[in-house]
């Protein structure tokens, strides 16, 4: 993903929170202990919404069962941390994963696009960001609306329609992907389970070699297309072929006698389970540990 910075000021904690939080006696783990107890009832809740406290104000953040009235307020929450955690929450409205959406702060965005409350509507705002890796995330959600996919295939970010090719389950996409002249929106084609044979066929054809090699440890080709790629002029392609965990025995057999002799060699001593046939991504929904953000310590401050 491309390198982006915060704008929202947050990142350390600065402003009220870091006086408060780091007072020793002033009832945070009271207060923090109440906005986890699960039997604390709404008001309580919204009354720790305004809480001194950011760890105090996360943990209510968190709650699924929280009320509107609670996490309303903490969508505009000074600390990030806050407002990532909103973003999350199921619970959250979508006025509220709209307006966390177009957040400054780009863990905040990301993490709503990992909400499973998000709709339609706010899939359409991710469509347009200007953030690659929002659109990105967005490329890689399973159910995504024909009109948005769409909108995808044409995406100026080759990152973002690679990731599209590689996790789309909309066949006119796929086509639409193949003739995309960028050879990574290929290679993701190539990683897809769900191209056709025909299809396959033509990628394992592709003149780019990284293209070629992906396919042949992805998916499952015809015996035409595997007899080819054993005979194929790359080294790299036929090494792939060697070690590819979804290419038959036989096929294999075939190059133990490469005049490569890597690649014979690698043919000969393939064992199965070892680890080298390559996968397709679960999509990255944006989403880091608590306190490991670049110059801030690990440990939870109050």
């Amino acid at each position: 993903m491309g390198k982006q910075q915060d704008v929202d000021g947050s990142n350390g904690h600065s402003g009220p929170d870091a006086a408060t939080d780091g007072v020793a006696g002033d009832g945070v783990d009271a207060r923090l202990a109440l906005a986890q107890d699960p039997t604390t009832s709404h008001l309580p809740l919204i009354d720790l919404a305004s809480d001194p406290s950011a760890v105090v104000r996360k943990a209510v953040a968190t709650r699924i069962d929280a009320p509107a009235q609670a996490l309303r307020p903490l969508t505009r929450d000074r600390d990030r941390d806050v407002r990532e955690a909103v973003a999350r929450n199921s619970s959250t409205s979508i006025a509220n994963l709209r307006l966390l959406v177009t957040d400054a702060d780009r863990w905040v965005r990301w993490a709503v696009a990992g909400n499973p409350a998000c709709d339609e509507s706010i899939r359409r705002v991710m469509a347009e960001a200007p953030d690659k890796e929002l659109r990105g995330l967005l490329a890689e959600t399973r159910e995504l609306e024909p009109e948005l996919a769409a909108r995808l295939v044409g995406d100026v970010s080759p990152e973002v329609r690679e990731r599209l090719a590689t996790h789309t389950h909309d066949p006119d996409v796929i086509t639409a992907m193949m003739t995309d002249r960028t050879a990574r929106v290929r290679k993701g084609l190539a990683r897809n389970p769900r191209t056709t044979a025909a299809q396959r066929s033509a990628l394992a054809q592709d003149p780019v070699v990284d293209v070629r090699v992906a396919l042949v440890l992805a998916v499952e080709l015809a015996e035409t297309d595997l007899r080819r790629l054993v005979d194929d002029r790359s080294v790299q392609v036929r090494m792939a072929v060697a070690r590819s965990e979804v290419v038959p025995p036989h096929i294999r057999q075939a190059l133990c006698d490469d005049p490569d002799e890597m690649v014979a060699g690698a043919a000969r001593d393939f064992r199965p389970g070892a680890g080298s046939a390559s996968v397709v991504r679960a999509p990255r929904v944006g989403h880091r540990a608590s306190g490991t953000r670049p110059g801030r310590p690990g440990d939870a401050r109050r």
